[in-house]
């Protein structure tokens, strides 16, 4: 049996922690937490107890704890578990609410398990944001803020504004923002600031009218800065210094993940053409 494997990292931006617990055959007894718990199964099956009600919890379900939920699971397979849980605490979930719905009211999730939920993929993603200690901020707050409003709206009782206003003169302001900026890090909090606008109210308009959030936005123009120096000839370390990565490493991963090759790939392309401008420049007398 693979020996078990149990990680807890925290999120000092966001104020939240992330579980990852693999191999684990552990029955936990009836408790509650003072904090929000939002996870997810990877792999296992459960016998889970909630505020006195059954469930049977598998691969793919997502779970929502609010605060003092009492529950109590065991594993009923035979087979270990592998979960992940983000816990957010009351005062950065009412902060988030806030933000999002102009309300401080804590919210209570009215239903405990999400069976294979679209939401777990979510969850995934920022959770290994948090393990893998992504330094950016912005790419993190979008994600966690556009969750915890689906949740909002799909699992409370709270009625959520839909209304979105049309921000044209902030949201040309934030563009232009990160195509100058775009080599430095930016947080929601700094686009905020600079257009007085809550940070989720921009983040809706900017994606409803851009068709793409903040964060993609300045991806996109990290990507395309890069793809001209490349083309030039730069070298690799320096491409992803001048745009905003905090090595070559990350910039790499990052380069793939959006245009389908490695950075050396995609600067392979224009070695003929810069080849042709070397040897001319050498030849001039």
């Amino acid at each position: 049996m693979a020996p078990e494997i149990r990680k807890v990292f925290f999120d000092k931006y966001l104020q939240v922690e992330a579980y990852c617990f693999q191999g684990i055959m552990q029955k936990f007894p009836n408790h509650f937490h003072d904090y929000y718990v939002f996870g997810f199964i990877e792999k296992g099956k459960r016998h889970l107890v909630c505020q006195n009600k059954a469930y049977l919890i598998n691969a793919g379900d997502v779970i929502l704890f609010n605060p003092r939920d009492a529950h109590t699971c065991e594993q009923v397979d035979g087979r270990t578990l592998d979960y992940r849980a983000l816990n957010i605490p009351e005062e950065t979930m009412r902060n988030a609410v806030w933000e999002i719905t102009g309300n401080e009211a804590l919210p209570r999730f009215t239903k405990t398990v999400l069976e294979q939920s679209e939401f777990a993929f979510a969850l995934r993603d920022l959770h290994l944001m948090i393990q893998e200690e992504e330094s950016d901020d912005l790419k993190k707050e979008e994600l966690f803020l556009f969750l915890i409003e689906q949740l909002l709206h799909e699992y409370t009782d709270a009625a959520q504004e839909e209304s979105c206003l049309i921000l044209d003169s902030e949201i040309n302001m934030v563009c232009s923002y990160l195509e100058l900026q775009f080599a430095s890090p930016i947080t929601l909090d700094q686009l905020s600031d600079m257009t007085r606008v809550s940070k989720y109210h921009l983040l809706r308009a900017f994606t409803k009218q851009k068709g793409i959030t903040p964060y993609g936005y300045l991806e996109t123009i990290r990507i395309g800065t890069a793809k001209k120096l490349l083309a030039q000839g730069i070298p690799l370390l320096e491409v992803a210094l001048q745009t905003g990565f905090s090595d070559q490493s990350h910039f790499s991963n990052f380069f793939k993940r959006m245009i389908g090759l490695t950075p050396k790939q995609y600067q392979k392309i224009f070695e003929p053409a810069l080849g042709t401008r070397h040897s001319n420049a050498g030849g001039i007398r």
